[in-house]
């Protein structure tokens, strides 16, 4: 499975992105996809996350209500994945890994698009 990301960016406080996460490959057995954020100094933590079917979305408490995941499969073996950055906030400030993973693939990661948030 490959991963390629876009969408990130500099905006300022109160500003939105929209990232955006391709997925190829096998990606009939990604079972679900999501995005995690990395800041200087800090751990990879998990932003979004969403199902391939996207029936169950799973959101970090500090973007409920700003960021929103959503997903679309295409018959051609391509999925990808968005996230909908609203209200971003200096601390939203991270490189952003797009992340596809499946019983049959293991867990797959993107090479990460920068969201700077000017306050």
């Amino acid at each position: 499975v490959q991963l390629v990301e876009s969408g990130g960016g500099l905006v300022q406080a109160g500003g939105s992105l929209r990232l955006s996460c391709a997925a190829s490959g096998s990606t009939f057995s990604i079972n679900a996809m999501g995005w995690y954020r990395q800041a200087p100094g800090k751990q990879r933590e998990l932003v979004a996350a969403i199902t391939t079917g996207g029936s169950t979305t799973n959101y970090a408490d500090s973007v409920k209500g700003r960021f929103t995941i959503s997903t679309i499969s295409r018959d051609n073996a391509k999925n990808t994945v968005y996230l909908q950055m609203n209200s971003l906030k200096p601390e939203d400030t991270a490189v952003y890994y797009c992340n596809a993973q499946g019983v049959r693939i293991g867990v797959h990661w993107g090479q990460g698009t920068q969201v700077t948030v000017s306050s």
